[in-house]
Order: structure tokens, then sequence, then C-alpha cells
């Protein structure tokens, strides 16, 4: 049942959202040189790596780590970026991840291909069998601001929980929470 929700949410997603998709593509685009989007290597489902879209909110030569692990990220970030992280509309292009099953609505975020602790913990609570998420019940209890084990404690919970009502809820939650931008460090 979660499957065929993702399935249907992602194709009225991207009918509904395609004209925003597009704009927000083209002034990524004029905003700063680079293409719109950026592929970023990302722990799935079993831990295997998949390519995950985003729009691109930081310069191309940003090293591939964690936002957080950057020396001084406000340097690396877009002007443009920096609504767009703030907003969440980065995130938009992963609606085509959740589409052809690398991911889901809700779930754990991916973890980037390097962020061996994160995944050793995930991988310990057995939070890695699960697709991951656009957004999840860690991201919506503190986004940036939480410690990975604290991440990892929520999305261990998440599985324990796992339901589509409660999916709905952290959607709902989710929709408050990016027209706050709360949560978003950079």
């Amino acid at each position: 049942m979660k499957r065929g929700f993702d399935i249907l949410a992602a194709l009225g997603g991207l009918a509904v959202l395609w004209p925003l998709l597009l704009g927000v593509g083209l002034a990524v685009r004029l905003g700063s040189p680079g293409p719109a989007i950026h592929w970023s290597r990302r722990v799935g489902r079993d831990n295997r790596i998949f390519a995950m879209p985003k729009f691109r909110s930081m310069r191309t030569d940003t090293p591939d780590v964690a936002t957080h692990l950057l020396e001084d990220p406000e340097r690396w970030v877009t002007p443009l970026g920096r609504f767009l992280r703030r907003s969440s509309l980065d995130e938009l292009p992963q609606l085509w991840s959740v589409l052809v099953g690398h991911m889901s609505l809700v779930g754990p975020r991916p973890a980037l291909f390097n962020q061996d602790d994160l995944v050793a913990l995930r991988t310990a609570e057995g939070v890695h069998r699960l697709r991951p998420g656009i957004t999840g019940w860690a991201q919506i209890n503190g986004r940036d601001e939480l410690p990975i084990p604290e991440k990892v404690k929520l999305d261990a919970e998440y599985l324990r929980r796992m339901s589509l009502a409660f999916d709905l809820a952290i959607l709902a939650r989710t929709l408050r929470a990016a027209i706050h931008a709360r949560g978003v460090s950079h």
C-alpha cells in the first residue's frame, strides 16, 4: 500500500508541479554556472548506492561531503541556493526518485555515500531495510540540527511505528516545517 501511495503521489506531484520545477530549474541555471540538477550519490534501501536528484543549491566545485562537514558551508551555497534550501524546493526533483522506486515520500533521509557512521548505525538498527524518504520522522524533529545518534534513534522509531496514517501525519508536519523553514542550518 505504501508503494502504491508513493507512485500516485509522485505522479500527481509531478503533474501539478511541473511549471514550478521548470521555473526553479531555469532560475538555478541563470543564477550560477552549472547544471540545474545535482545528482548526489546516496545510500538507499539495503545500503545500495543510487543517484538522487536535487536542484543545485551549491557551487559546482563544492566537495562531495555532508554540509555540516564543510569548513565555512555558507561560502559554497549559491544566493538562490539559500532560498531553495530554506524552502525545501531543492528537494522537489526527488519525486522522480520516488516514482522509479529509489525513494519513498516518507522514510529516513538518504545518507551520502561517504557517511559511514550514519550508515553503520542505521544498519545496526535495521533502518537500512527501508526506502529512504524525501521527508521523515527525524526531518520534522530537528532536521540539520540533530546529531547523528539522535537521527538514527528517530529513524528506528519510524521503522517501529510505520503506517500510512503515520506517513500522512509526517507529510502534514513537513509542509508546515517547510513553510516556516524550520531546522535548516545552511
